[in-house]
């Protein structure tokens, strides 16, 4: 068993600005500054974790303090005493302090006191200063003069990743640098010499995922790709790397997406079931979702956002998603985006990941099918046009329909004063079946053949009932078998409003309008 193996992550640490990877624009200030003897008394490095923070506050002391130049070197030797020494964190003049574990004011006066004296093996005294945002106010207050005016021999290098918890007297004492996040693409190009150095099989797929998984931080994809190799033995596929992250292929989530869009709730939610009982972490899904969201808008014609080659999908899957694309329109793609944005704290907190997950995606489905404002405002306007010819439309039926109030008995002669009659007493479901059912073959005084489309056998009895009442005498009413191709009441109506110029009006407010019905 050999115990003195060292973690990727350590073993290949940058040891000189050549070597620090997706930091070009600090190294190129840095090295200016050291070559032209601007040197400052106090550095910050900031920057999201993984992205050589620590290693560059190392690498600025063995330049001041390398013994291969007379003075300061922006190509440290790497092989004399003191950049042994600085490398190993062992040299007297270099002090790291972990603020996180010395965060009073009592040790930042030490610090303070050993200040005072001159370096012993180097040029400079360093003090490093990693995690500063987490000392405490007593403490910062006590930095704040010698940080000001240290002695000429004293340098300060800090390092956070709060930046926004340092105090503002601090940042202004110091040159700042914030260190980015490290590309997929630049990562990718580093695992892969690392792997050949270390004789490992490591597939693009697989470092594709780690690159990605890492999350623009070194040190992070330097572990997952440790992890990877003791996993797998040497021989790193894309899925050994996807069983150990617990995400599921970019195929599987491309078929998800594509299920979702097209509204078929039962498949999506089917899905989602084969694919979290294959071990897929739900969380990490709903961010490769996100991620597919992102790269389909960008990508979608009527956005044309910018160049999206660098997306993380082959050509075969980018051609997939600008398909999808043609169907789907930014509107839908914008609310399910911000329905899974707003998911994210939910998946967190939720006792039962998969239940949530699963009321995310018919939440997801259901809201794709909304219209947008506009859309609901045009419809808005189009219904309260409707509205407006309706109600001109039923003042002039109403003013034509209008029954005598002088006349205790009805007088009628004819189907259509049959229908008016009906329509003035208020009797809403005789006059529905008579308009719309009934084809008038024979209508006289005290007699009337029809014929039923419907056959309704109470209809003759309620009709027989009603004018009896209303006329004061029987009628006659007889059903035919056969139709007598007569229009109803209605399609007669119908043929009138469509000869109406106001209706045409209303018409032509709508594209492909035809009248389904008159009541």
């Amino acid at each position: 068993m050999n115990g003195n193996y060292t973690v990727l992550a350590r073993k290949y640490r940058s040891q000189d600005f050549a070597s620090l990877i997706g930091q070009d624009v600090l190294v190129k200030t840095l090295t200016t500054a050291i070559k032209t003897g601007r040197i400052a008394h106090a550095y910050i490095f900031t920057g999201i974790r993984g992205t050589g923070k620590t290693s560059t506050a190392r690498i600025l002391a063995k330049a001041l303090n390398c013994l291969s130049a007379d003075g300061a070197t922006a190509t440290p030797c790497g092989t004399c005493e003191n950049c042994r020494a600085i490398a190993a964190g062992q040299h007297i003049d270099v002090m790291e302090i972990d603020a996180a574990s010395h965060t009073g004011v009592d040790n930042m006066r030490d610090i303070l006191d050993g200040a005072q004296y001159r370096p012993t093996n180097g040029r400079y005294r360093v003090y490093i200063i990693d995690e500063v945002h987490m000392l405490s106010v007593s403490a910062f207050n006590a930095l704040l003069k010698t940080l000001e005016e240290p002695p000429a021999h004293v340098i300060f290098i800090l390092a956070t990743t709060e930046i926004r918890k340092v105090p503002v007297t601090i940042l202004s004492r110091c040159q700042r640098f914030d260190l980015v996040r490290v590309p997929v693409e630049t990562l990718k190009r580093h695992f892969a010499w690392i792997a050949q150095q270390e004789n490992v099989e490591l597939s693009d797929g697989a470092n594709e995922l780690l690159a990605s998984a890492a999350d623009g931080s070194v040190r992070d994809g330097l572990s997952l790709l440790d992890q990877a190799i003791a996993q797998t033995g040497g021989k790193v596929d894309e899925k050994a790397v996807l069983d150990m992250l617990k995400r599921a292929d970019r195929g599987v989530v491309m078929d998800l997406m594509k299920t979702l869009l097209s509204g078929d709730t039962a498949a999506a939610l089917n899905t989602v079931d084969s694919i979290y009982n294959n071990g897929a972490d739900l969380s990490m899904l709903l961010i490769d979702m996100m991620e597919w969201t992102h790269w389909a808008t960008r990508m979608h014609p009527a956005l044309h956002a910018g160049d999206a080659s660098n997306a993380p999908y082959t050509a075969e899957q980018r051609e997939q998603i600008k398909d999808i694309c043609t169907k789907t329109s930014l509107n839908t793609l914008s609310r399910i985006w911000q329905v899974m944005v707003a998911a994210v704290p939910e998946m967190q907190a939720a006792g039962n990941q998969k239940q949530c997950f699963d009321m995310l995606i018919i939440r997801m489905m259901h809201i794709a099918d909304m219209p947008s404002v506009p859309e609901i405002l045009k419809q808005q306007e189009s219904e309260k046009r409707v509205r407006d010819v309706k109600n001109i439309l039923a003042d002039r039926m109403a003013q034509q329909t209008q029954p005598s109030a002088t006349s205790e008995k009805l007088t009628i002669s004819d189907a259509a004063q049959l229908a008016q009659a009906l329509q003035s007493a208020k009797e809403i479901l005789l006059y529905s079946y008579y308009s719309s059912n009934i084809e008038i073959a024979e209508f006289s005084d005290g007699k009337i053949r029809f014929f039923d489309r419907k056959g309704d056998a109470d209809f003759t009895h309620k009709l027989s009932s009603w004018l009896f009442d209303k006329t004061g005498r029987q009628w006659a009413l007889e059903r035919v078998m056969e139709s007598v191709h007569t229009h109803t009441m209605s399609e007669q109506k119908q043929e009138e409003l469509v000869a109406d110029p106001l209706v045409a009006s209303a018409m032509d407010l709508f594209a492909d309008a035809e009248i389904v019905g008159v009541k």
